[in-house]
């Protein structure tokens, strides 16, 4: 049971953290959003939030996988979570600066980085359990487009 209830405990947690980038977004999405120059090739609004909540919850059973593996691997499972938090808050800074400030330069630079951590956050995790890597892998996809996306919307926009 305490394997299950960790696993519920992280998926809330990145449930949370997507819900309140949600609040961030919110207002921006349908008053500076709509005025930016998008490329061809974004996403209709409405694709991001069922997008981002499997995401959340792709990463938090990889995330309760990896704590339950506590017991058996403590030093690399304390590692990889210091970079699945990492990853975390980076995940929810960019809602805030992208559309909390308004800002693609600087979302676009914090993305990156934000992209480097899921990067060895998947390889932290492969590690220990090569399931919850895995299911970090669409996560990685969805960021690697999310950045040429920002990037994109930086550069019709500077």
């Amino acid at each position: 049971m305490q394997r299950i209830l960790r696993i519920i405990l992280v998926v809330f947690t990145c449930l949370t953290i997507g819900y309140l980038s949600g609040i961030v977004t919110r207002e921006s999405i349908t008053t500076w959003y709509p005025t930016l120059i998008k490329p061809v090739f974004n996403p209709p609004n409405w694709i991001f939030a069922p997008v981002w909540t499997m995401l959340y919850v792709m990463m938090g059973v990889a995330g309760g996988m990896i704590w339950n593996r506590i017991d058996t691997d403590e030093e690399n499972v304390k590692k990889a979570f210091k970079f699945f938090i990492y990853q975390l808050a980076l995940n929810a800074l960019w809602s805030y600066l992208f559309f909390g400030l308004q800002n693609p330069l600087l979302a676009l630079i914090e993305i990156v980085l934000l992209w480097l951590m899921i990067f060895e956050t998947y390889t932290q995790f492969k590690k220990i359990d090569k399931v919850a890597g895995m299911l970090f892998i669409p996560y990685l996809a969805w960021v690697s487009f999310a950045t040429v996306l920002n990037a994109s919307i930086w550069w019709l926009n500077k």
